[in-house]
């Protein structure tokens, strides 16, 4: 079976908050007609033609986990990586996380498979941002 598409949903505690953060640090755009909070919902980003991440607030999101509780802050089984095509890239996008208020996971670097760093969302999900050069 190939899946038509594929959505991700995470976990958040703010709507605006999480919205201008993946528009301002991601540079993903929010699509849909506005809630009263000025919010799209849901909260959805296309990452490509087949993929999307939706960002549902926390005391929303049992009903896909089946009630079950949302990890806490800090534990984490996800990384999601964003490929960028130079270590000036990488650096840019620590910047504006960091200028974001987001929490530095590991400073850029290079590492075995390339130059990456990562970095936590509003909600402490990880993002590494990551380029082959080196």
């Amino acid at each position: 079976m190939t899946p038509q598409s594929i959505v991700i949903g995470l976990p958040i505690a703010d709507r605006p908050t999480s919205r201008d953060f993946y528009r301002d640090v991601l540079g993903f755009e929010a699509s849909g007609e506005p809630a009263d909070d000025g919010v799209p919902e849901p909260l959805q980003f296309a990452l490509s033609d087949t993929v999307s991440v939706m960002l549902v607030p926390t005391g929303g999101f049992g009903w896909a986990i089946g009630g079950r509780p949302v990890a806490p802050a800090g534990q984490h089984e996800t990384v999601f990586t964003l490929a960028v095509p130079s270590e000036a890239e990488v650096d840019a996008l620590m910047e504006r996380a960091r200028s974001a208020g987001a929490e530095i996971v590991t400073e850029a670097a290079q590492l075995p498979w390339g130059y990456a760093g990562t970095f936590a969302d509003p909600d402490g999900h990880l993002w590494s941002a990551s380029s082959g050069e080196g």
